[in-house]
This record gives C-alpha cells, structure tokens and sequence, in this order.
C-alpha cells in the first residue's frame, strides 16, 4: 500500500480522536474587542431535510440581541459528529454569532442524521449542506446576507464546494486543516474506478462504493478557483494526515485566501492550538461582517 493511501486510512482515525478530545474544552480568548459584552445563549435542536432524510443539527443562538444575526455553519469531518463544533459554537454564540452544528448523513456510525455510511460521499454531503444552508437562509433570526461556511477536514472540503456553487449566498469561508487531498488519496488507493469494491471497512466504518468511484473524475481545485470571496486556512504544520501542502496549494488557488499555520499542531486542533485557532476565526468574522 501506497504511503498516501496510509495516511488517508491514519487521517479518519486521528479526526475522530481530536473530536472527542477537543469537544470538552472551552474557548476563551483575552482582550476581545467585544469583552465584557458576552451574551447568553440557547441551544436548540433543529432537523433540516435534505430528499426525504433528516438531518440532525443543534443550533447556538445568542440572547438579548435585537434583529437579525449573522450565521456560522459547521461541517463536521469523516467519521465525526456535530458535537466537534460545540466548543466554537458556544464561543460565536456568547459573542452574537448564531452557529448551527449538524451530522451529515451516513457521516459516521453514530450520526443522528438518517442515512447509511455505505451511501455516503462528498458529494451526498455536499447536497446535506446545501440543504442545511436552504433552510438556515429561512430562519428569522439569521441575516441570509451574512452567512459563512466553516469546516474541518472532509467538511472543510465539502464547505469548499459548496461555496463554489453557491458563492453569491456565502459571506465567508472558514477551513480547518481542509482534506483537499481526498481525490487524490483514493486514486493512490485504487488504479481505476472499476477496481473499487461494493463495501470496503474503513476505520470502525464501512463505507461504499460510491465514496471513491466519482472522486476520479472530480478537480479538487477546480471549484477552490471558482470561489472569489474571502477564505480563511488554518493547518498544523505537523498534520501527518492532511499534509499542509495541500492548504498551501488551496491559498494560491483561491483568488482571495489566507493561511495561517499553527506550529507544532496536528490533525485536529486542542489547547492552545484550539485557542489560536479561534482567535484567527474571531478576526476574520470581525473584518467580515
């Protein structure tokens, strides 16, 4: 086996064990512009439906602000869960930002969305996210004018495509440690489209065939060069499963991106990575918004 394809089985692992870790601590950042200003929140679940399928999210909404608020969608990576975005959720929505956290579809064994794994790919979480955006457009306490994607891993990929085919509805683009690299993980891992299985066992999961054969014809960077608004990239310098060339190749590609790398980070960010992480995210909403 291929040392790429290594790393793409490595890569599923080590987003799963970041999100366990992660998901317990709390983000606080001092000398916000806005400290001191913190407001209460609810969390409220909300199903989304994307042809028939439920979509299980909860989303943070701030208190005690008057009119409509701008919105943060969370993308989950592979294998993971909604819940990795608490911890950021809780942040956006005690500084005024209304954030919704979702399972995708077969997007893990434990998703609370309907939906089998064998069935998933990135591109049926492309059409979950597309819903899940139809329907955050509706709310009433959400600004449709101010929406920003934000993913991590397989999700930041998904938020990439879909902020290229829906540009004009996407305020910003926020990417964690994005999997730009899964066309080309697949291709090592396979020759050929006809080469992949009906079901492969894939790191406590089984996914099915319909996960690889069309990622052989799709340009990855085809759709980063069509988005033109702002993007923000934040990769570890040590992530052994997403290696950062990959982000490094996205910032050229995007007309209007930023990267910043966090030393000594890996695939997943906790601590005070996870703090670093979200000042950046805090000041690319402030200049955004």
């Amino acid at each position: 086996m291929r040392v790429h394809a290594i790393l793409f089985m490595l890569w599923a692992v080590l987003g799963m064990q970041a999100c366990s870790e992660a998901g317990q601590e709390e983000i606080v950042i001092n000398n916000l512009p806005s400290e001191g200003t913190e407001t209460d929140y609810e969390t409220r679940e909300i199903i989304c439906v994307n042809n028939g399928k439920r979509i299980y999210g909860v989303a943070y909404i701030p208190q005690g602000v008057s009119g409509k608020m701008p919105a943060v969608i969370y993308s989950h990576g592979l294998g993971s869960y909604y819940s990795y975005g608490e911890p950021y959720a809780r942040f956006l929505a005690s500084h005024g930002i209304v954030c919704y956290c979702f399972d995708f579809c077969g997007g893990s064994p434990s998703s609370r969305s309907d939906g089998r794994t064998t069935d998933m790919s990135i591109f049926t979480e492309e059409g979950d996210l597309v819903a899940v955006l139809n329907s955050v457009q509706e709310w009433d306490f959400v600004d449709r004018n101010q929406i920003f994607l934000f993913g991590s891993s397989q999700g930041g990929m998904v938020s990439a495509m879909v902020a290229a085919d829906h540009e004009a509805e996407i305020k910003g683009l926020i990417l964690f440690y994005p999997a730009f690299c899964i066309a080309e993980f697949a291709m090592e891992r396979y020759d050929s489209a006809e080469e992949v299985p009906e079901t492969t066992p894939f790191l406590g999961m089984t996914v099915g065939r319909t996960y690889f054969v069309n990622l052989f014809d799709y340009d990855t960077y085809g759709d980063v060069r069509r988005y033109k608004k702002d993007v923000l990239i934040i990769h570890g310098d040590r992530d052994g499963v997403v290696p950062l060339s990959f982000s490094d190749r996205a910032v050229e590609e995007y007309p209007s991106a930023t990267l910043h790398v966090i030393e000594n980070a890996g695939h997943g960010f906790g601590g005070n990575d996870m703090q670093e992480a979200a000042r950046y995210m805090w000041d690319y909403l402030r200049m955004n918004i």
